[in-house]
C-alpha cells in the first residue's frame, strides 16, 4: 500500500514540474542520478581500459582465438590419435573462455547498435573450426 502512494506522489510531482523525461512503466526508483551515471561510466571505462591490458604481455599466437584453433587443427591433422585421446572438444571451451570473456566485456545486448554474437570474429573462428572438424569426422 505504501509503494503505490509513493508512485502516485512522484507522478504528481513530475506532472507539476512538467518533467517530460519520464517513461511510463519505468520505475523512478531505477533511474540513476547524473552523479551515479557519471560514476558508473567512469567505472565502466576503467574496466574496459584494464581489459585491454590483460593480454598485452602474451605472445600473439596465444591470445588470438583463430591462431589457437589453427594450432589445434594442425595437431588434429598431424597426430589424430593423441588429439582424440586428449578430449580436445571438452577442453576448448575452458581454454577459450577467458579470451571470449575479454572480448564480451563491452558487449551489451540491450544497445541499439548491437553486434550480433554470430558476427563477432571469435564466434566465426569457432564456427569455422567446428565446420572443419565436422567435415573431417564425417
Amino acid at each position: 500500500d505504501f509503494i503505490p502512494k509513493c508512485r502516485t506522489c512522484r507522478r504528481q510531482a513530475r506532472e507539476q514540474s512538467g518533467e517530460a523525461d519520464h517513461h511510463e512503466g519505468m520505475s523512478s526508483d531505477d533511474e540513476l542520478t547524473p552523479m551515479e551515471r557519471d560514476e558508473f561510466q567512469k567505472s565502466k571505462d576503467n574496466v574496459l581500459e584494464d581489459s585491454r591490458k590483460v593480454f598485452e604481455d602474451v605472445h600473439a599466437d596465444f591470445c588470438d582465438i583463430r591462431k589457437i584453433l589453427l594450432k589445434f587443427q594442425e595437431w588434429k591433422e598431424k597426430f589424430p590419435d593423441s588429439y582424440c585421446d586428449a578430449y580436445i572438444s571438452f577442453c576448448l571451451p575452458k581454454l577459450l573462455n577467458p579470451l571470449i570473456r575479454v572480448q564480451l566485456i563491452s558487449w551489451n545486448p540491450l544497445e541499439q547498435n548491437l553486434t550480433e554474437l554470430e558476427e563477432m570474429p571469435w564466434f566465426r573462428a569457432i564456427e569455422e573450426f567446428s565446420d572443419v572438424e565436422n567435415v573431417s569426422e564425417s
